[in-house]
């Protein structure tokens, strides 16, 4: 059996797609996705290969907000294309990195040492290969909701180290934009004025929002810039 299994007819993943229930080893034994999560929800984020610098200070970060993701109620999980052994010495550097030597690693880490996850989830970089001319795995970040659908994507090349502060960001606007029929602007941050959605009227705006909703005036005349602070 190979370590990872996957629908190999699975296509390109689309946001709103139900993310595929895969099998695979990791850093705490077997697991089936789906159950994995459970009801919360998920990240997964890749890396190309274990011991190398940029994965390591990405890891280490992830590792010391870790509770943030908990406080959100979402399960992280990290893959990368080595073995579970491998993961688990890697961890160790990870967390000597913090600081904390004497700690595990909050979270698993998948391994995809035959890239069977890695291609048929479209993670692999092209541009750039290990020693033996495979390609690595790029930095891809998946966020899947509690219906088991993928909420975001977000792909980096494996030269450029993801900002984790953003991802917690980007988790709180589709936390609160799946509950409130609203939208968050540029650069928003929690506790500052979202947007209400386009396709609410005034009234339903009115009287969905009692801290009232303001509207920018704009040369085209169109009210389409509408803020209300929640």
């Amino acid at each position: 059996n190979s370590p990872c299994s996957v629908d190999a007819t699975m296509p390109g993943l689309l946001l709103g797609d139900e993310f595929p229930n895969f099998e695979a080893d990791t850093t705490i034994g077997r697991i089936k996705f789906h159950d994995f999560l459970g009801s919360s929800w998920g990240i997964l984020f890749s890396h190309p290969k274990d011991f190398t610098p940029v994965c390591t200070t990405e890891l280490a970060r992830a590792a010391k907000i870790s509770s943030e993701f908990k406080k959100r109620d979402v399960k992280m999980i990290a893959l990368s294309i080595d073995s579970v052994e491998d993961h688990h010495n890697w961890s160790k550097d990870v967390m000597a990195f913090n600081s904390e030597a004497d700690n595990a690693l909050p979270f698993p880490i998948i391994a995809d040492d035959k890239r069977v996850l890695s291609v048929q989830l479209g993670m692999l970089d092209p541009d750039e290969k290990d020693k033996d001319g495979m390609p690595l795995t790029a930095r891809c970040v998946f966020v899947i909701g509690p219906d088991k659908r993928m909420k975001l994507s977000i792909l980096y090349p494996a030269t450029t180290g993801r900002n984790f502060d953003e991802l917690l960001r980007v988790i709180d606007s589709l936390q609160l934009t799946a509950q409130k029929k609203v939208a968050t602007p540029v650069d928003w941050k929690p506790g500052e004025k979202v947007m209400v959605i386009p396709s609410l009227s005034e009234a339903e705006a009115a009287a969905l929002f009692p801290s009232g909703v303001t509207t920018k005036e704009m040369p085209s005349g169109k009210k389409y810039l509408r803020y209300t602070k929640l």
